[in-house]
């Protein structure tokens, strides 16, 4: 069994003396583990970085083995953000929440996707906070959970939208929701006006939001929890 792909570095631990298991993010087979051979050196250490993008090639007697994995180098992440701590710390709380979240060797091409495009929006753009956020929606909507923040639950209008359901996942609006606003979550306004570019505060709100969904859905309480790189995150943004 082979097959070659691209893959972003989830995560590496050491296995024994010299070796590591990855666990990868790939285009054509979902999050995949594997044995480096020497991963565990100096260069397989830098290598396989969280985050980085390499072209993975695994192999595998049997489709159900670990397998071993063989990597070049396409485009390091994590390097360039380095003296960034806070995209730094969005990169390592993405890259955690794909590892804890998704199941192993199921496909998911659109997250691939929108994983490359925050990447590539950490690196690019002032604005990534919120690019950020909409990719923890992305990750939400792409496993199953996805948020309908387009109109109002209980008018069916989309204007004036100010809360968010935590029983539906559905928008309501102020006038809606108003009489209920201390069960609701609040919807920062940069979910559904793009053009609006949101202050910190917002962002803050906007992770509130996902937080809440993903751990309901994804960290069920008493079993699993958010990772601790996703609460750096939110603890370094609001500070």
């Amino acid at each position: 069994m082979e097959w070659t792909s691209d893959a972003f570095v989830l995560g590496c631990r050491r296995h024994g003396e010299a070796d590591a298991v990855v666990s990868l993010l790939t285009a054509t087979h979902g999050r995949h583990l594997g044995l480096v051979r020497g991963g565990g050196g100096r260069r397989g250490r830098s290598l396989f970085q969280p985050g980085n993008r390499i072209r993975a090639t695994w192999r595998a007697r049997l489709s159900e083995h670990l397998g071993q994995i063989t990597a070049e180098p396409i485009t390091a992440h994590a390097a360039f953000l380095f003296d960034d701590p806070a995209r730094l710390a969005a990169l390592g709380s993405a890259t955690a929440l794909l590892d804890a979240a998704l199941p192993e060797r199921e496909p998911h091409p659109g997250l691939f996707d929108a994983t490359a495009a925050l990447l590539a929006a950490l690196a690019a753009t002032e604005g990534w906070g919120a690019d950020y956020v909409r990719w923890e929606l992305a990750l939400l909507q792409d496993l199953g959970y996805g948020l309908d923040l387009m109109s109002c639950a209980a008018t069916g209008r989309n204007d004036d939208l100010t809360f968010v359901s935590p029983r539906t996942g559905r928008a309501v609006s102020r006038a809606a929701g108003e009489p209920y606003q201390d069960r609701l979550l609040p919807l920062p306004r940069f979910l559904f006006t793009p053009d609006e570019p949101p202050d910190p505060r917002q962002i803050v709100a906007g992770l509130a939001l996902t937080g809440y969904f993903l751990e309901r859905h994804l960290f069920t309480a008493g079993e699993r929890h958010l990772p601790s790189a996703r609460l750096r995150l939110v603890e370094r943004l609001s500070r």
